[in-house]
C-alpha cells in the first residue's frame, strides 16, 4: 500500500480545533491533495465522535475520487460521552465491539473500505484471537485493507502477532518525545516492514517553554539559515532522517502550514546537524 510520506491527522478539523465547515474541509482537502498528501488520519474518538462524520459529509459532497486517497481510523477508545453509556473511560477491543466500531466509521466517512485500520492504545485485557477473528471478518467484507496498531511496544505488537500480522504501528515521535527511538519501537518496524508513522511530530517546541526547548532553540537559529528552511521544517526533518522510514501525522488544519511541512521532504540533514539537535535536547552529548 502507498500513503503520502506526509499524513494530514484530521484531529482538530472538527469540533476539536477549527471547527471547519464543510466548505472549507472540502478546500482543505483539495489543497492536501494538490500538495501531494493523499493520506488523512482519523479516529473514531475525534470530535467526540463527530469528526468523521464531519469530514465524510465534505468527501461526499467534493470532487475527490476515493481511489485517490487512503482513509485511515483507529477504534478502541470508549469515551464518556451522552450517545454512549459509558460510566468509565476504558478500551474495547471485543470482536462485537471492533467490527461495530468500523462499520460505523465507514458509514460516518462515507466510504465502502478503510486504507488502514488502526487498534488505537494498548489495553492490558486484550485477546488476540478475538481480534483476529474481528480483523479478518472485516478484511473478508472488504471493510479494511490493512491492520496495524498505535501506540503499541515491540511485545505488545509480538501478543497480537501471535494470531495476526500487524502491517503499521503510529507512535508518538519528536525530538523532542524519543522514547521510541530507545526502547526498540523503531528497529521493530525497520525489521518487520512495518509502516512506522509519528503523530504530534513537533513535539512539545512550540507549546513549551522548557530548557530543552531553549536549548534547541539556539541550534535552530543557525540551521533555519543554513538550510533555508523554518522551524517546523527542521523539526519534521529531524524525524523524516530515522531510518525506519517514518510518515510523519500532521496535525495542523493550516493550508500554509501543510504546504510546508510537504517542503520538509527535501531537507536533508546532515549526519551532525541531527546529532547537534538531539544533543541539545538531551542536555549532554551522546555516550
Amino acid at each position: 500500500m502507498k500513503y503520502s510520506r506526509i499524513i494530514a491527522g484530521t484531529m482538530t478539523w472538527g469540533k476539536w480545533g477549527k471547527q471547519h465547515s464543510t466548505t472549507e474541509m472540502i478546500a482543505l482537502m483539495n489543497h492536501c491533495i494538490e500538495n501531494d498528501i493523499t493520506s488523512f488520519d482519523h479516529a473514531d474518538i475525534y470530535g467526540d465522535y463527530t469528526t468523521e462524520e464531519d469530514f465524510g459529509k465534505a468527501l461526499k459532497e467534493s470532487t475527490v475520487k476515493r481511489e485517490d486517497i487512503q482513509l485511515i481510523s483507529k477504534c478502541g477508545i470508549q469515551f464518556q460521552v451522552k450517545e454512549r453509556a459509558n460510566r468509565v473511560k476504558h478500551y474495547d477491543y471485543g470482536k462485537e465491539y471492533i467490527i461495530w466500531s468500523v462499520e460505523r466509521s465507514l458509514k460516518m466517512l462515507q466510504t465502502e473500505y478503510l486504507d488502514l485500520l488502526l487498534l488505537h492504545r494498548p489495553s492490558p485485557l486484550m485477546n488476540p484471537y478475538e481480534i483476529s477473528e474481528a480483523i479478518e471478518k472485516l478484511k473478508k467484507d472488504g471493510k479494511i485493507k490493512q491492520f496495524g496498531v498505535s501506540n503499541f511496544t515491540p511485545s505488545q505488537i509480538q501478543l497480537i502477532e501471535k494470531v495476526i500480522p500487524v502491517e503499521a504501528n503510529q507512535v508518538e515521535y519528536s525530538l523532542s518525545s524519543i522514547e521510541v527511538m530507545n526502547n526498540g519501537t523503531l528497529e521493530d518496524c525497520i525489521v518487520n516492514d512495518r509502516l512506522a508513522m509519528s503523530w504530534s511530530p513537533l513535539g512539545n517546541y512550540f507549546r513549551e517553554e522548557s530548557k530543552a526547548n531553549k536549548r534547541i532553540k539556539k541550534v535552530l537559529v543557525n540551521l533555519t539559515k543554513k538550510y533555508n528552511a523554518t522551524e517546523d521544517q527542521l523539526l519534521l526533518a529531524w524525524v523524516l532522517k530515522h531510518p525506519s522510514i517514518i510518515h510523519p501525522v500532521v496535525g495542523t488544519a493550516t493550508p500554509e502550514r501543510l504546504k510546508m511541512a510537504m517542503e520538509a521532504l527535501y531537507i536533508d540533514l546532515e549526519l551532525q546537524d541531527w546529532f547537534a539537535l538531539l544533543e541539545a535536547n538531551e542536555g549532554k552529548e551522546v555516550a
